[in-house]
């Protein structure tokens, strides 16, 4: 199993995780021990069906959620044992999140649904700064309903990026897209990821994917099934999906 990168910095550091949840009588184990790491600037793709434990693993990574147990560590700071207070400055000052749903405000403009993050954040670019790294410099004053569902989602990955995270979490972002747009949305993508040097985490369910990835990381049942290396990323604009 091709796993490490030693020549990259150690962003994320996952020792052990496990995650279980109580509904009633019922316990499930979403994680069952998972170990990895996530190194400064790469792109992973995280490939698993539904319930193979992805979208747990990076909402952990994330601070949405905490693990049941084991470590996870985000550069020298060790999420696995941060309070409720700590996680939230790391959401707010570390990760831009994009998810499978775009989230517009349908009463704002692309620049104003932008512009809730970078009023709030630390050192933001302004949304025309962002609109524009998305190719929608001429879309900004547009309202939701007057973009496509690839827009919107550009719209969303600028809101995201506008705060210059240090890290990317994206949640099937191609999930509720045709082909042809979600290739769109894996360029924009990709282009955040070598222009801003982020740290880039993509879960889908789709094999193709895997192929832009400087890694894949597959899970099965709540464990990491395989990790693979790609020794060449593959352009969004070649996969045949």
């Amino acid at each position: 199993m091709a796993a490490a990168l030693p020549d990259k910095d150690i962003v994320f550091s996952a020792q052990g995780v496990t995650k279980v949840y109580h509904m009633g009588e019922v316990t499930i184990h979403a994680l069952r021990g998972v170990d990895l790491e996530m190194y400064a600037g790469e792109l992973v793709v995280f490939l698993g069906a539904s319930g193979s434990g992805k979208s747990t693993l990076l909402n952990i990574m994330g601070g949405l959620d905490a693990a049941t147990e084991g470590t996870l560590r985000y550069r020298d700071q060790e999420l696995s044992r941060a309070s409720d207070r700590q996680l939230t400055a790391f959401r707010r000052d570390h990760v831009g999140f994009v998810f499978q749903f775009y989230n517009m405000i349908p009463s704002l403009t692309a620049r104003e649904n932008v512009a809730i993050v970078t009023d709030i954040a630390r050192n933001p670019m302004s949304p025309e700064q962002a609109l524009e790294l998305v190719g929608l410099a001429e879309r900004m004053d547009h309202f939701p309903s007057q973009l496509s569902g690839g827009e919107q989602q550009r719209v969303a990955i600028a809101r995201a990026v506008a705060k210059r995270p240090a890290v990317l979490m994206c949640d099937e972002p191609t999930g509720a897209l045709d082909s042809k747009t979600g290739i769109r949305v894996l360029q924009v993508i990709r282009h955040i990821n070598e222009e801003l040097g982020t740290t880039t985490a993509v879960i889908t369910h789709n094999e193709v994917i895997g192929s832009m990835a400087d890694r894949v990381i597959r899970l099965k049942d709540g464990r990491v099934d395989d990790i693979h290396i790609n020794s060449r990323r593959a352009d969004p604009a070649d996969l045949a999906w």
